[in-house]
């Protein structure tokens, strides 16, 4: 597997539980609205068709696609009840480059490695307007700079308010890049999720 292995990360209000098979029982009833599917694509799955899904992340793309999938359950800590999910996928960053003033010789010197991260949240209807996307989000960025990612992206749908503005309560800014029909939005390299 390419990249850090995901575990347990914890808020004031919340738990996020690396993700595993048997968390499809859990969260079936939790991502079946279909509301919740107008933007990020598809329809609710049932509990076989969520736990082959689980198996599938659970078991990371193969190694020579030098990416990471990271996964987690999103917990409300006061119940132990499920509530969405965040998620990472976490690959080599494009290599950068410093280039000297020409009086200096105009030398090109490579970046070190670094590695850039795509995340993306969903929080099921019933819990939705309470913070969770934002304080599960602003956890998973901190913990993923922790753990190495310069480079934080999330592509979201034009029309999603509400991803849009916990994208923007982290400090992701809108760019002119698109990922299919989303805007990809960018943390800025170097600058800390906004607590």
């Amino acid at each position: 597997m390419f990249g850090p292995i995901a575990e347990t990360i914890t808020t004031p209000r919340l738990v996020l539980e690396p993700l595993a098979v048997h968390h499809a029982d859990e969260m079936a009833p939790v991502l079946d609205d279909p509301r919740l599917h107008r933007y990020i694509g598809g329809e609710p799955l049932t509990v076989e068709e969520l736990r082959a899904r689980y198996a599938h992340l659970v078991a990371g793309p193969a190694p020579f696609h030098q990416e990471g999938w990271l996964n987690w359950v999103v917990r409300r800590r006061r119940d132990g009840q499920a509530v969405g999910y965040v998620q990472a996928t976490v690959a080599p960053a494009r290599p950068g480059y410093t280039v000297a003033p020409p009086a200096d010789g105009s030398t090109v010197t490579p970046s070190d490695a670094r590695n850039a991260a795509s995340v993306a949240w969903v929080i099921g209807m019933p819990y939705q307007g309470f913070g969770f996307a934002t304080e599960a989000a602003r956890a998973l960025v901190g913990w993923l700079r922790a753990h190495g990612a310069a480079e934080i992206v999330a592509s979201i749908h034009p029309d999603n308010a509400a991803s849009r503005a916990v994208a923007a309560r982290l400090g992701l800014r809108p760019t002119a890049e698109t990922d299919d029909d989303e805007i990809v939005w960018r943390l800025p390299y170097g600058v800390s999720p906004r607590g």
